[in-house]
């Protein structure tokens, strides 16, 4: 790992040492910054993120997190004494920092695999109602007429769309949450 206080990250995100520091950092585990600015946290952060072409996660309990959080991929909010403004501020909020780990490994995992199925079933959804568009407009010769009334459309997308998303938001767990804390490489795949 690499710790580096506030002073010294001043002279390193000057354009003549970044990208010293970014080789740096590549080779490194975990980079802890201690007693940086606002600013220099976000600049930080943008950094890694556009240079390193890397998915960035900023944590932050207080208000002078709020840069960071809003300029990372996805920001994480502790609810802390320091207010709520890095809670407001994030994608996700937990109460305790011991919180992130479950965070992580677990919803994280949980709502990967959730979102990519449910675009596959979006997709596969409208494949199936556009299919049938289409082959009955070989039926009425290209007419234009419409082979549904708009209430049995709308009461279409209303079930299709709502229902399954929230069942399957609500049970599908792919892998239970005690694997996922002991197995963290599942979160890798």
């Amino acid at each position: 790992g690499l710790v580096i206080d506030g002073r010294t990250l001043e002279h390193v995100l000057h354009d003549s040492l970044q990208n010293i520091f970014l080789e740096l950092t590549e080779k490194c585990r975990a980079v802890v910054c201690c007693r940086a600015t606002p600013l220099q946290k976000s600049v930080l952060v943008r950094l890694v993120r556009n240079k390193l072409k890397a998915m960035t996660l900023a944590v932050g309990d207080g208000a002078n997190d709020v840069s960071m959080i809003q300029v990372a991929d996805t920001g994480v909010g502790i609810l802390g004494q320091e207010g709520m403004q890095a809670v407001m501020a994030s994608d996700f909020a937990i109460s305790q920092f011991r919180h992130l780990r479950k965070l992580l490994l677990v919803h994280g995992h949980w709502c990967y695999t959730r979102l990519t199925n449910m675009v596959l079933y979006f997709f596969y959804k409208n494949v199936a109602y556009v299919n049938l568009l289409f082959w009955y407009q070989f039926f009425c010769g290209f007419s234009g007429t419409s082979m549904t009334d708009y209430w049995i459309l709308i009461l279409f997308n209303l079930l299709f769309t709502s229902m399954p998303p929230i069942i399957y938001g609500v049970l599908d767990k792919d892998v239970s949450a005690e694997i996922l804390m002991q197995l963290p490489q599942l979160y890798m795949m």
